[in-house]
């Protein structure tokens, strides 16, 4: 019976999940369409689009897993900056500019606005293949941490997980596009929502409640002193080491502002009305999913068993919380199944839709079909092959890398976030705002977010050490992320006022579209020329308008 209430989750999800494909198959007939679903998404499915694809099984098995064992109930900052910094502010600063002028340029990914906006071809192609190479692995990632729980949940074998969650997200990605992703996604993020909710009451409760559950987390660390029952270092406000947690926050909150997958929700936005109200729904989902998230970790140490080390849990970071679920009633274990599922496929479906278009629009197309570029019908036919691709070659790294030591889902995917990010962020970001960015200043981010991300992996790889405190910070996939992206955002502008672009009357024309006028209503800007609206009884006011329109008509007649 058990087994039976979890087979039937699942299988109603994957049917649901199919079926909105098939619904939206015809809204993908074109590239528009296909990768930007017409630029007609609404505001709860743009901000749902963006929060499903923002928190993953990397965030709910590996990062909180992770983080909540090293920072304890400390890593809810994490959750709190991905909500205030990586929704509520990507969405003021960077939504209605990215919007307005991704459609003045008429262009679809983000190496196509390098490319219109730095007049640049070699950035166009340089960016798609940095987006190529580094969403792969932040892909592969995926899979491990649903699998996870799959084994767990119904003692399936890695691999078969694998395999499953690509064909079955394959399917309604190939069949609907970016507009089947929009509404799955929406379906997604409410089982999210619910389910995060749900399963951070059950496991509470297995130790009596929120208090007796700190307290009880209180004495990890140390005697519980006279008088108080909470004491320890991970129920402090900032956990055992700030400058680490520090590192956390500005990579996975500040990143989302360069990753590609991101950015590219706010090119599809319908209208003004969209931002306002996606910038509330998205930030509300963040703070209940990956504050819940990252809350949940929190409470890891009492349900995993230290390793011989004294330093990582037994199965590493990665078994923390299926650990902590699996003693959960069998319909608990089949919402969480359920919730992980949806966060990972989400997720999945979005960037293997951003590599595709990526590969087709910005690296095919240019590069090898100059003399006759592709027709609208054979770059979706080439972007539905690329997504088959993406998803093969990502699963069989997964499978690869599960009976691997060396890399867990959290490094991997901060090598990914890392690079992209170090290497976007600023351009894209000063682009929308300065004129006078030259190609230069991208080119100098491209080297430094690779650059560190790439080296600070070799070093991992090889087992280097450092003497330096300072290096041996930056080593960390996390923190050389962080320090990428910092870099980008102060040496930029530096950059700019040393050696600005000199195209200032194309940099005009492009800029031109936010001075466009638009007509809107008055709640939303005063018009100070309006007339005082006249009274009934005859008042002043009245007269003077009244004065006004009969010298208005003798002017006309005469």
């Amino acid at each position: 019976m058990d087994m039976f209430i979890k087979i039937l989750f699942l299988v109603v999800f994957f049917a649901i999940m199919i079926g909105v494909g098939i619904y939206c198959r015809k809204q993908a007939t074109d590239v528009n369409g296909f990768v930007l679903g017409n630029r007609s998404v609404g505001p709860w499915l743009t901000a749902f689009a963006f929060g499903t694809s923002y928190f993953s099984a990397v965030i709910f098995v590996g990062y909180a897993g992770q983080f909540g064992w090293r920072f304890g109930l400390a890593s809810t900052w994490i959750g709190l900056g991905n909500a205030f910094i990586g929704s509520l502010l990507a969405w003021k600063i960077l939504g209605r500019r990215t919007r307005v002028m991704t459609q003045h340029l008429n262009t679809a990914t983000m190496p196509d606005f390098f490319f219109k906006r730095y007049d640049s071809k070699a950035l166009k192609i340089a960016a798609s293949i940095i987006i190529f190479i580094f969403l792969i692995p932040y892909t592969a990632s995926l899979y491990n941490g649903l699998s996870r729980l799959f084994e767990m949940a119904f003692g399936i074998p890695y691999t078969y997980c694998v395999i499953a969650m690509a064909v079955l997200t394959g399917v309604y990605v190939v069949l609907g596009g970016y507009m089947a992703t929009a509404i799955n996604d929406f379906i997604q993020g409410i089982i999210m929502l619910f389910g995060i909710v749900a399963v951070i009451v059950a496991v509470l409760n297995v130790h009596g409640g929120l208090s007796e559950t700190i307290a009880l987390l209180s004495k990890e660390t140390a005697k519980t002193p006279a008088g108080t029952e909470f004491f320890g270092a991970y129920t402090s406000f900032f956990g055992p080491d700030i400058f680490a947690l520090i590192g956390v926050v500005i990579l996975t909150s500040l990143g989302t502002w360069g990753l590609p997958q991101m950015v590219q929700k706010f090119y599809a936005i319908k209208s003004e009305k969209s931002i306002s109200t996606g910038t509330v729904v998205s930030t509300g989902f963040a703070i209940i999913v990956a504050g819940g998230c990252y809350f949940l970790g929190g409470f890891g140490r009492l349900f995993g068993k230290m390793s011989e080390d004294g330093v990582k849990p037994e199965g590493g970071y990665d078994a923390v919380i299926p650990q902590m679920l699996e003693n959960l009633s069998p319909v608990l274990i089949g919402i969480v199944v359920i919730l992980v599922l949806s966060a990972s496929m989400s997720t999945l479906s979005s960037l293997v839709l951003t590599s595709s278009s990526v590969l087709t629009i910005d690296f095919i197309d240019p590069v090898f079909c100059v003399k006759k570029p592709m027709q609208e019908k054979s770059k979706v036919l080439c972007m539905r092959i690329f997504i088959v691709f993406f998803i093969a070659v990502s699963a069989v790294i997964a499978i690869i890398q599960a009976s691997s030591p060396v890399l867990f889902i959290s490094q991997m995917m901060g090598v990914s976030w890392g690079a992209l990010a170090g290497a976007f962020l600023a351009p894209f970001m000063y682009g929308l705002y300065l004129k006078r960015v030259p190609k230069g200043a991208v080119w100098m981010n491209f080297v430094i977010g690779i650059g560190i991300s790439v080296a600070s992996f070799v070093c991992n790889l090889t087992g280097v050490s450092f003497e330096s405190p300072v290096l041996e910070y930056f080593k960390s996939p996390i923190n050389a992320g962080m320090l990428a992206m910092l870099l980008g955002i102060i040496l930029t502008p530096i950059v700019t006022l040393i050696a600005p672009s000199k195209d200032k009357e194309r940099v005009e024309q492009i800029f031109s579209c936010y001075k466009k006028k638009v007509t809107v209503s008055s709640k939303l800007s005063i018009d100070e020329d309006e007339e005082p609206f006249p009274k009934m009884n005859g008042s002043s006011n009245n007269t003077k308008t009244k004065t006004k329109t009969q010298k208005t008509n003798k002017k006309k007649r005469k």
